[in-house]
């Protein structure tokens, strides 16, 4: 990890100098120089759970659908039926390859009759808009890139709206008093909503989703207003609003409960066996590339995802062994994806691929924690749950 120095082949965000005036540290993700942390981990965690936390996500791909068949090209490509959500509404979905196995999960937002915008992980730009590009042929639409001209700031907590509202040059596009648009707007907007707005004019997409188990927003826009953007949250929030790295969001999306590509998620695992079985839209009358393997479902003894908690302050970490006893002769059932010393909660909390007979909550497992056989009980997921 370091802050200085980089290859031909590291790209950096457009708020790459903000982070560095904030001494943030860093780290490489998908060929990127992101923030890690600013001061700590357990700061950064709390302040989104508390208040609201501030997070640059410009690495994260962007890929635009626009044209008449643009709807008919999703419900082909994607494993959701992306035809039914309405202008306005975003949707989590699925890249599925043929045997049914995920090549990476996404958020779908509809931002016109025929237009829709794609969010990828940063680490499956290339291979997700290869997709795309390919499953569309055939359909009236034009599949386009544009993870580079667009930056993506997401402000996250339950403090998020009300800095929204305080927050100067947000606006609305057409005539009348813009804040009060803006204000009437975003108060009023829903989970997995959307809606088109400006800020100094120029546009922004407002979404209400996240990645944290917070309420909060995700703004996209172009990379050379982020900055600014970024500086005006973090100056109307104050102390409410802290600048967040990789390291706390890793946590706060583990405590909800939710997958991160390349651990509860990958080619090698269906949908079903990751608690995602209902992301799978059968129903819909579209065939979909990987719909004679979902329809299949894994095999009777494929693992399946579950939650795991622990006492004490070893905390599980991906690739730690899961068995069935203590024993010398215990049988290896399982292993950690995602494990963490929860900030939230006090005690370790995991989540793990177990044989589909311990996957029932309440159910007694160890944990192999550098030699050491660590007692868990299985639990439903998420660990953590917002008051609503």
């Amino acid at each position: 990890m370091s802050d200085s120095g980089t290859t031909p082949e590291e790209r950096r965000s457009p708020l790459d100098a903000v982070h560095r005036a904030a001494g943030a540290a860093f780290t490489d993700f998908a060929g990127w120089q992101m923030p890690v942390r600013y001061s700590s981990d357990l700061a950064e965690h709390r302040a989104v759970r508390e208040h609201a936390g501030l997070f640059d996500l410009s690495h994260m791909a962007e890929i635009s659908l626009i044209g008449p068949g643009s709807a008919d090209a999703l419900d082909h490509a994607l494993a959701g039926k992306l035809s039914a959500i309405a202008v306005g509404q975003a949707k989590y979905s699925l890249l599925l390859a043929e045997n049914g196995g995920i090549i990476d999960d996404l958020v779908v937002y509809r931002t016109g009759e025929d237009r829709f915008l794609v969010v990828a992980n940063a680490s499956n730009r290339e291979v997700v808009a290869a997709e795309l590009i390919a499953r569309a042929e055939g359909f009236e639409t034009f599949v386009s890139d544009e993870s580079d001209d667009i930056a993506l700031v997401a402000l996250q907590g339950p403090d998020a709206l009300a800095v929204l509202l305080e927050t100067p040059g947000l606006g609305v596009e057409g005539p009348g008093n813009d804040q009060e648009d803006f204000d009437r707007a975003v108060t009023e907007l829903k989970y997995y909503r959307s809606f088109p707005a400006t800020f100094e004019g120029e546009p922004v997409l407002v979404a209400r989703t996240g990645y944290t188990g917070e309420d909060g927003f995700e703004l996209y826009l172009a990379p050379e207003l982020a900055p600014k953007l970024w500086e005006a949250l973090a100056e109307t929030g104050g102390p409410r609003v802290v600048p967040c790295g990789l390291a706390s969001r890793d946590t706060l999306r583990l405590e909800a409960g939710m997958p991160l590509y390349g651990h509860e998620l990958g080619r090698g695992i269906l949908p079903a066996q990751a608690g995602l079985g209902r992301v799978v839209s059968l129903a819909k009358e579209a065939d979909f590339i990987g719909r004679a393997a979902a329809e299949r479902g894994p095999a009777d003894d494929a693992p399946v995802l579950v939650g795991l908690t622990a006492e004490g302050r070893r905390a599980p970490r991906a690739g730690y062994e899961v068995f069935d006893g203590d024993s010398a002769d215990a049988r290896r059932v399982g292993e950690i994806t995602s494990g963490a010393l929860s900030p939230t909660l006090g005690h370790p909390v995991a989540m793990a691929f177990v044989a589909p007979g311990l996957a029932e909550p309440g159910t007694a497992v160890f944990v192999d924690v550098r030699g050491t056989r660590i007692p868990a009980t299985v639990v439903a997921l998420p660990f953590y749950r917002r008051a609503s």
